[in-house]
């Protein structure tokens, strides 16, 4: 093998190798963790763009664990799509980590290697192609993600966090059984092998195979915040660290993406053009979109206006894929990147906010103590220095924040809507489901101005007293280079969209997929 052909395996290993240095490292060695921390996210960063650029020239590199074949060795697979989720999430992790700097990795022990942890799992979870491989992932993110969410105590955190754990845990148990059962059908879980036997297999095996798709499909949907499955989402969210939410918008993502990926492959034979979903999906979707935007017009609060938006962007996503057409696809992953980006930084935006408002004054505190938010979370530490530029500097992060969510133009937010719209409008006859998602889109969109214009107004321009925020330039900087990033998407969405429309046409034919795993 090519020294390059191991580049696959640097997303999972690199945070794994700095995960373990920083847990045995003693808490009082904090610089040195830092130091080995962020320098292995940036080192993740360089080696997903190389994947990026490896899977452009290639339909999908094949990493075979101890050179077994498939379907009876471990195997990772990229192709466009995961590359670009895997850049993705080294990006955040970097912006995550040097936000950190400031305050939060000092709130508790073991931060440093819980979030490199979660980026292993994250990372093992978009490259694996097996189910169980992708349970185990998820196990590992999830594991991480408890730690990080309970990361600076209080007691507002601590029982949201709880919640968390508790429905996470309920759907890892039923990803677990499901599991089990296509196990049990198919005698096997790599998933181009499954491609291919479950349709050959007996009448009682195969509806055996399907309930256990179906528990499969229920366990990715909770943890990508599907309506009904998506209440504990905002209350988890919201209450969680600056650096652990901006992390957290993330893990949505890989809950669609499990979604994506199992039923392209599943919905019917690698020969034919497939489908994700059913009704069903879309309707679901649909429905999580008209949730979330009802909670970010219903939310006071800046984390729970972030974490409601999370919940139209994963729905805005799961409608799109369960439609199904190739462009759809194509525009639905842009917008996940862009709408990703923007609601990191806008998790990161939110503390540096609410650190320059006076406890008590107006109705966003009044509403974040019923909430109970802030509580234990060491507000009165005063971080940073007062820089009289940093509330006009907060304002201009915050309006590219909303502009980008809201799908306004100039940004990529817009660019990413129109896509989907203008994929929606292709069918001729326009289907109902279609006009329905594309009348969501456009009151979501609304109600997220409404909601950020509000909420920007009251803190920005209707403050009692005119005391400049308190910030640190190393704040300040992660939040800007997720907002140049976005800008960036702009000027070269052209690129990225030809980029994923490629990537999306190959999750479309699964057949290409099946026979480079299989090596057929």
């Amino acid at each position: 093998m090519l020294w390059s052909d191991h580049l696959v395996m640097l997303p999972i290993v690199l945070p794994l190798v700095a995960g373990a240095i920083t847990l045995v490292l003693d808490e009082r060695r904090l610089a040195l963790k830092a130091a080995i921390s962020i320098g292995a996210a940036l080192l993740q960063v360089v080696t997903a763009v190389a994947i990026v650029r490896l899977a452009d020239a290639s339909f999908a590199t094949v990493y075979r664990l101890g050179d077994w074949p498939a379907p009876f060795g471990i195997v990772l697979v990229v192709d466009r799509v995961a590359a670009i989720l895997i850049l993705l999430t080294s990006v955040l992790g970097v912006a995550a980590l040097v936000f950190s700097l400031a305050r939060w990795q000092r709130a508790g022990p073991r931060f440093h290697s819980l979030v490199q942890f979660l980026l292993m799992g994250v990372n093992g979870a978009f490259l694996t192609g097996d189910i169980f491989n992708l349970f185990v992932f998820f196990e590992v993110l999830l594991a991480a993600s408890y730690g990080l969410a309970l990361h600076g105590s209080g007691g507002a955190r601590v029982g949201a966090s709880l919640h968390y754990v508790v429905v996470n845990l309920t759907a890892s148990l039923l990803l677990l059984i499901g599991a089990s059962l296509i196990y049990g059908a198919t005698g096997t879980l790599n998933m181009a092998d499954l491609a291919l036997r479950w349709r050959e297999a007996a009448p009682p095996d195969r509806t055996l195979f399907e309930a256990g798709a179906a528990i499969l499909g229920v366990a990715f949907l909770v943890k990508a915040g599907m309506w009904p499955v998506c209440f504990w989402l905002p209350g988890a969210y919201s209450a969680a660290s600056a650096p652990a939410a901006s992390l957290f918008a993330v893990l949505t993502k890989v809950g669609v993406y499990a979604v994506l990926r199992t039923g392209l492959l599943f919905g019917t034979g690698a020969e034919a053009t497939p489908s994700v979903g059913t009704p069903w999906l879309a309707y679901g979707g649909m429905a999580t979109i008209a949730f979330g935007a009802l909670g970010v017009l219903a939310s006071q609060d800046m984390a729970r206006l972030a974490s409601y938006s999370v919940l139209v962007s994963s729905g805005t996503l799961l409608a799109a894929i369960a439609i199904g057409s190739t462009a759809l696809t194509g525009a639905a992953l842009y917008y996940l990147v862009v709408s990703t980006l923007a609601l990191s930084a806008l998790f990161l935006l939110v503390e540096l906010v609410e650190r320059g408002g006076r406890p008590g004054a107006g109705i966003l505190a009044v509403t974040a103590e019923a909430f109970g938010a802030g509580e234990g979370e060491g507000e009165e530490v005063e971080i940073g220095i007062a820089i009289p530029a940093a509330t006009a500097l907060l304002g201009l992060s915050f309006a590219g924040c909303a502009i980008m969510l809201a799908g306004l133009p100039p940004l990529a937010g817009f660019i990413g809507k129109f896509a989907i719209l203008n994929a929606l409008l292709r069918a001729d006859p326009v289907p109902a489901a279609s006009w329905a998602l594309l009348a969501l889109l456009v009151a979501s969109g609304l109600a997220t101005i409404v909601a950020t214009a509000r909420a920007g107004v009251r803190r920005f321009w209707a403050q009692p007293d005119g005391r400049a925020p308190r910030v640190r330039a190393i704040e300040l900087a992660p939040i800007a280079l997720l907002l140049a990033l976005c800008v960036a998407l702009t000027v070269g969405a052209g690129a990225l969209i030809r980029y994923l429309d490629e990537g999306a046409r190959a999750l479309h034919a699964p057949g290409g997929y099946v026979d480079r795993v299989l090596g057929r």
